[in-house]
Parts: C-alpha cells; structure tokens; sequence
C-alpha cells in the first residue's frame, strides 16, 4: 500500500495541479498532486470541521494532526493569525505541499513537520488538536491517535475529529468518550459527524 496517502513516499508519479477554493471566508490556491488525500478539491469532511471550529478558549498552538496539503490548518491560521499552528504527517510529499500553500496564501504562523502521529512531536501543551482520521489505516491506528491527542492537550483543551457515519463516527464518539470529560456533537452533514472533546 505504498501509494496511500498516509504513506511515508507515495508510489505514484507526480502531477501537481493548482485551484482556488474558499473557506471560513478567505479565498485561497492550493497546489495538490498524485498520492495526498483529496487532490482535487478539500473535502466535505475537512469542509466541515474547518467551517465548523470555534476557537477554544484557552492559551496555546493548534494542531492539523495529518494535515495532507493543509486546508484545515492553513484555513484556521488565517483566521486566528495570534495562534501558531502546528501542522503534521507521514506523507513528505503531502508535507511539501503543505509548506508551499502556506507560503504562497502568506499564512506565516503555520509550521510544518514530518511525524507519524505523534513520533516527532516533543511539545504536548495545544490548546486544539484537528483530525480528519485516516480511515484505510484501521481502527487501531485512529484509536492510538485520539489516545495521544488527549495526552498532549492542555487543560481544557479540544480535540476535534470528523467521520462518516458508515466508517465509524458513533463508535469513535464511544472512544473518545473514554478519554474526555465532555464529548459533544458539533455538526452533522451529509452522515460526516464533527465531534469535540473536551479534557
């Protein structure tokens, strides 16, 4: 499965494309390519949480925990610039990306780092934490991502996490209702489910 995009180098040839697409009001040009998560457009499910997100209410960076091209997290900088965000994944040639769409939208307090969940990341203190989970990597691996999410937030900090009913959201909310002290439905579109989890 070397060609997933939760895969470390992507086995598939590249062919970047660039389009508009606007969101939390700001219009932005992402360039995309061959073997990242959804390459031609940001999809409904990232859609969803990025319109869907209050800012929390205590200090601290937030996190795009697999951030693929980053739509979500470059989204949320622009909006919030006094936050820094913090924006990971496996996928280097999804992190490359990722590093040209900041720059070229001019979001300056979003920073880019290659981890594998959270393998690489030596600061625990967000205030946020975002997840769109990578479904074809299995129940196992999303499961161990919401663990660590919750060990790395602040006090009162939120994990955020869209899923479809079909691949899971209800059971996902069972999860994460193990590790919260508040599990909330924010929205539900089109069966994708956006849940926030408070610590």
């Amino acid at each position: 499965m070397s060609d997933q995009y939760f895969s470390e180098n992507p086995n598939v040839s590249s062919d970047p494309k660039e389009w508009r697409f606007t969101l939390r009001g700001n219009s932005f040009l992402f360039r995309t390519d061959n073997g990242v998560f959804s390459k031609a457009e940001v999809d409904f499910g990232s859609r969803t949480m990025i319109e869907s997100f209050i800012e929390p209410e205590v200090n601290g960076d937030i996190l795009d925990l697999g951030c693929g091209y980053g739509p979500v997290g470059i989204a949320l900088a622009k909006s919030f610039p006094e936050r820094r965000v913090l924006a990971t994944d496996v996928n280097r040639r999804a992190l490359e990306l990722s590093k040209h769409n900041a720059a070229a939208n001019k979001v300056d307090n979003y920073h880019v780092a290659f981890s594998d969940s959270f393998s690489e990341i030596s600061e625990r203190r967000f205030a946020a934490i975002l997840l769109n989970p990578p479904i074809r990597a299995g129940k196992e691996t999303i499961y161990r991502m919401f663990d660590e999410s919750y060990e790395a937030l602040v006090e009162k900090g939120e994990m955020w996490i869209v899923m479809q009913k079909k691949q899971g959201a209800p059971s996902a909310k069972k999860k994460l209702a193990t590790l919260f002290n508040e599990v909330e439905l924010i929205q539900k579109n089109k069966g994708y489910y956006i849940y926030r989890g408070r610590k």
